[in-house]
C-alpha cells in the first residue's frame, strides 16, 4: 500500500484569480485526492465565508470590523485545532490568513501577526499557493466572472485588485509555509491544477510522513 494522500493547500490571491475554480478542481483531481468513483463530502473551506453577519456579502474572518477581532481570531484558532485533530486528511482552503492580513492592512491600517497560526500549520504539511495575474489580464477574467456573479458591481474597479495583489505578494513572501507562486494570466485552470499537483508531488506535499 502506498502513501495515504493527505494534501493541505491554502490558495491565496486577490479576486479574479480563479481560486475557487482551482480549489474545486484540486479537490477532485486523482493526483491530489486519489481516484473517486463517486462524489462525497470532501472538505473545502474558506475564510471568505461571511458568517459573522446575517445578510449576503457581509463580514467574516477576512473583512471583520475591529470590534469583531476576538471572534475572527477564535475562528482561526478553531480551524487550526480542527486541522490538528484531523491531520491525516486532505484540506483545500480557498483564502485564509494572508487575505485577512491584506484586507485589514488596507482597510483598517492594522496588520495581524499570524505566525502562531503558521507555526501550527507547518507541522501538518500545509502548503501555500499564491495565484496571481498580470494587470492587463484582469479585464478578460472579469468578463468571465460577470457571466456568473451575483454581485457584479464588486468588479467595477480593477485597480483595487491590482493594488491588493501587490500587498498579498509581499505577505506571501513573509510566510514560513512552503509556497508556490503561480501565474494564471492565461485563465488556464487545468494547466494551473497540473502545475500545483506537480509541485506537491515533487516536494512531499501530498502525504504526511
Amino acid at each position: 500500500m502506498g502513501h495515504k494522500l493527505t494534501p493541505k493547500v491554502i490558495l491565496e490571491g486577490t479576486r479574479l484569480t480563479f481560486k475557487t475554480e482551482i480549489a474545486f478542481a484540486l479537490n477532485e483531481h486523482p493526483r491530489i485526492v486519489g481516484p473517486r468513483k463517486y462524489r462525497y463530502h470532501s472538505p473545502l473551506i474558506s475564510a471568505e465565508w461571511c458568517a459573522f453577519t446575517n445578510f449576503p456579502w457581509g463580514r467574516g474572518p477576512i473583512n471583520f470590523e475591529p470590534q469583531e477581532e476576538a471572534l475572527a481570531m477564535e475562528t482561526y484558532a478553531t480551524w487550526a485545532r480542527l486541522f490538528e485533530l484531523q491531520r491525516y486528511y486532505s484540506w483545500i482552503v480557498d483564502r485564509f490568513h494572508i487575505s485577512t492580513r491584506a484586507y485589514q492592512i488596507q482597510t483598517h491600517g492594522r496588520d495581524y501577526d499570524f505566525l502562531w497560526l503558521e507555526e501550527r500549520l507547518l507541522p501538518l504539511n500545509f502548503r501555500l499557493v499564491f495565484l496571481n495575474r498580470t494587470p492587463e489580464s484582469f479585464a478578460a477574467a472579469r468578463e468571465e466572472r460577470l457571466k456568473v456573479s451575483g454581485k457584479p458591481d464588486q468588479y467595477d474597479d480593477l485597480s483595487v485588485f491590482i493594488r491588493e495583489q501587490e500587498v498579498i505578494k509581499r505577505l506571501v513572501g513573509e510566510s514560513i509555509l512552503p509556497k508556490l507562486e503561480l501565474d494564471i494570466s492565461d485563465n488556464n485552470i487545468p494547466r494551473a491544477v497540473e502545475r500545483i499537483a506537480d509541485w506537491l508531488e515533487s516536494t512531499g506535499g501530498l502525504w504526511m510522513e
